[in-house]
């Protein structure tokens, strides 16, 4: 049986476990020693968490930004990337610029009275994962926010992370590296003395879609077709034409992003709640191979739900939760980035020490998906109204101070699809 035709429905059926129980049965027949595949892959994953223990337990590549911008970033650092999947840059953004940024934000807030006027979280996301999520402020058109997003500095890096990629292959160009879709996402404040439970291990670009969608099955086909080896989580192939939501009927991310990303806009020690992850690009193959061993219930897949991430956990991952490392300590002003497979959590804090503010911004490259939805953030930008890709809050459509269309340069326009 063709996996492909297991399941090729744009939304979810009522009985969509039957369509996991014959999907499992496709892939099964596909793969053949199911068993020893998983077998291969725990064994790579062992090497590398052995690899990262030699190490002391630093797994985060770092490069300086100027080595970015200067064009000075070695072989062996780029391969380091590819290794871990993630990469901190130290003096992305001046420590005064971002500091600044943190005032202009604060001030903008308590300009519109969002602390009266705030309702409370809406976006019943993350609901599966063992903790709840950080404090994130459903923000988007800050001119602080703004500023970051079409900054060139920003434009350089992006470019740099996306050319880590292979962005053309099988005859196509799958996007273009040098152009960044302006992907509006909200800001973390977390003050000090914060208690938070952070947020369970996961992983975000799709949940039930990374087995059921037809795309998806293409990605991953080498790892389908057992050939481990061949198995390639930097090729773009097919990455754009995935609908990564497409079972889900609220809002999500909508475009392809090679790397998911944040800048800090205050400092933060490693052990005060901070981001961690499973440095191991490869490691997908271990969530999707999982649900297909004989313990697994055979219309479930490991916890996976309709509308949420998804999880990581002890009890089907243990391999992985070994291998959660955090990122080391940052400043204002460097950036953190992790590969769009990577899993990833937070961890709690009980007392937060100092501030733990950043604003959120991917590497998200210019394809003809990326296009459609920077064309639609555009009109949710010139109303003030929330992004498509999330709840429909709307704090800011009458607030007085937001970033405004005559104040978009010319990184700005391209990346909403004005040029």
């Amino acid at each position: 049986m063709n996996p492909s035709a297991a399941f090729h429905c744009k939304t979810l059926p009522d009985n969509y476990p039957e369509h996991i129980v014959r999907m499992k049965r496709a892939l099964r027949a596909r793969i053949g020693d199911v068993q020893s595949l998983f077998a291969e892959v725990s064994a790579f994953i062992e090497q590398e968490i052995a690899s990262i223990d030699a190490h002391g337990g630093h797994a985060w590549p770092e490069l300086d930004y100027e080595q970015i911008a200067a064009g000075r970033v070695s072989a062996e650092q780029r391969a380091a990337i590819h290794r871990r999947g993630c990469v901190v840059v130290r003096g992305h953004f001046a420590r005064d610029t971002v500091s600044a940024w943190d005032q202009d934000l604060l001030g903008y807030l308590a300009q519109n009275d969002f602390e009266r006027i705030y309702r409370g979280p809406v976006d019943r996301f993350f609901g599966n994962l063992e903790a709840s999520r950080p404090q994130i402020f459903p923000i988007y058109w800050s001119r602080a926010q703004m500023q970051l997003r079409q900054h060139e500095r920003m434009a350089r890096v992006q470019g740099f992370l996306n050319r880590l990629w292979k962005s053309e292959s099988q005859g196509r160009q799958w996007f273009d590296p040098e152009v960044n879709a302006l992907y509006p996402d909200r800001v973390r404040r977390r003050p000090p003395g914060t208690r938070s439970s952070g947020l369970g291990p996961h992983t975000d670009s799709g949940a039930l879609e990374r087995w059921l969608h037809p795309a998806y099955l293409k990605v991953f086909d080498s790892l389908y077709r057992n050939d481990f080896a061949a198995y390639d989580p930097w090729d773009a192939a097919h990455r754009t034409e995935v609908d990564e939501y497409a079972y889900r009927d609220t809002v999500t991310c909508s475009v392809f992003r090679t790397f998911q990303g944040w800048t800090a806009l205050s400092d933060m020690r490693a052990d005060q709640g901070v981001l961690h992850c499973v440095p191991i690009p490869k490691a997908m193959a271990y969530l999707l191979l999982r649900p297909l061993l004989d313990d697994v219930p055979e219309d479930q897949l490991c916890g996976v739900a309709p509308g949420q991430v998804l999880p990581v956990s002890t009890q089907w991952h243990p391999l992985l939760m070994r291998a959660l490392r955090p990122i080391p300590e940052v400043r204002a002003g460097d950036s953190v980035w992790w590969h769009c497979d990577l899993i990833h959590s937070v961890a709690a804090v009980e007392n937060q020490q100092g501030w733990g503010n950043v604003m959120y911004v991917p590497a998200a490259p210019m394809c003809a998906k990326n296009q459609r939805y920077a064309k639609a953030v555009y009109g949710a930008f010139e109303r003030g109204l929330s992004p498509p890709d999330f709840p429909r809050e709307d704090y800011e459509s009458t607030w007085r101070g937001r970033f405004s269309p005559q104040e978009l340069n010319a990184i700005g326009r391209r990346g909403l699809g004005l040029e």
